[in-house]
């Protein structure tokens, strides 16, 4: 009886050593291997913990931010001729000196993206009814296709103003060389049908002014003009909505912006009827000169 309780005894002993040896190398081995578990939560690995693949946007460790991504205050990308990639001047000018105002107390009305035989012809008829002139911003490709408006534009007393070859919006970021191609291609258009009209004027279509296409139309004799007033008749609102917007903004020396190509521009045709009388009261309206300064 007392072998076998001493046998017992020995065996319960060398179980629990043995059990015990087991659990500290255990813990021991816990503690050799990194914590794979928090890692994973929080999606972010230090610098030596693995690769970052290649769907993956690390983040700024300081603003949670994808890395590469501005935040406010900082740039949006490296700058080119001398535009910092934000769409401004070092000055904070978008702009880059385009001209909004007629510089005067008289107000200028503009159309863009013409010339078009539904509407240019409407709009030419309501100005004549009024005798005010005005100034078209004309495309390339449509004064080529269209010759006899540009003529009676010329021939209504109106002035003209290169708005690029096709309306190209991006056509600020390329190089010097293509926007040069484009515009002189555009004025070659225009005068092939009114040999002798000044072309003085340069709009970027969409006001999507760079310091490249400011640059490359002044040295090509033309000014860039921008505007102060847009009734945003191009998203065609109606006709009550685009002569409301013009009557509430118009102020002397403004530049209203408004559409007779492009589109279906009926809503503009109309609204010019409800407009022109307010406007010829309160204002003299002229078309831009042709030596602006």
């Amino acid at each position: 009886m007392t072998r076998v309780s001493s046998t017992a005894r020995a065996a319960v002993i060398v179980t629990a050593v043995v059990a015990a040896l087991l659990g500290s190398a255990y813990v021991l081995g816990r503690s050799l291997v990194p914590d794979q578990t928090q890692r994973h939560a929080t999606g972010v690995t230090t610098e030596g913990d693995g690769p970052h693949y290649a769907d993956q946007t690390p983040e700024e460790p300081s603003t949670g931010t994808p890395a590469g991504i501005p935040t406010a205050g900082q740039s949006a990308g490296p700058s080119e001729a001398g535009q910092d990639g934000s769409g401004q001047s070092a000055s904070g000018d978008k702009l880059f000196g385009a001209h909004t105002e007629t510089g005067n107390a008289r107000l200028a009305l503009t159309f863009d993206d013409g010339p078009d035989p539904r509407y240019t012809p409407q709009v030419l008829a309501i100005l004549r009814e009024y005798d005010v002139k005005a100034t078209f911003c004309v495309v390339g490709e449509n004064a080529q296709d269209h010759p006899d408006l540009i003529q009676a534009i010329v021939a209504g007393g109106h002035t003209l103003c290169n708005h690029s070859w096709h309306h190209d919006v991006s056509l600020g970021n390329k190089s010097a060389d293509q926007i040069r191609a484009d515009l002189v291609r555009t004025n070659e258009a225009i005068r092939s049908a009114v040999p002798d009209a000044p072309i003085v004027w340069y709009r970027q279509p969409g006001g999507a002014w760079t310091y490249p296409v400011v640059s490359v139309s002044q040295q090509l004799g033309m000014t860039p003009l921008h505007w102060s007033v847009d009734p945003s008749d191009w998203q065609a609102p109606g006709a009550s909505k685009i002569a409301a917007t013009v009557l509430a903004q118009a102020e002397p020396g403004a530049v209203v912006l408004m559409h007779d190509a492009g589109g279906d521009r009926q809503g503009t045709v109309d609204a010019l009827r409800r407009i022109l009388p307010q406007l010829s009261a309160r204002y003299e309206l002229e078309a831009l000169p042709t030596d602006p300064t």
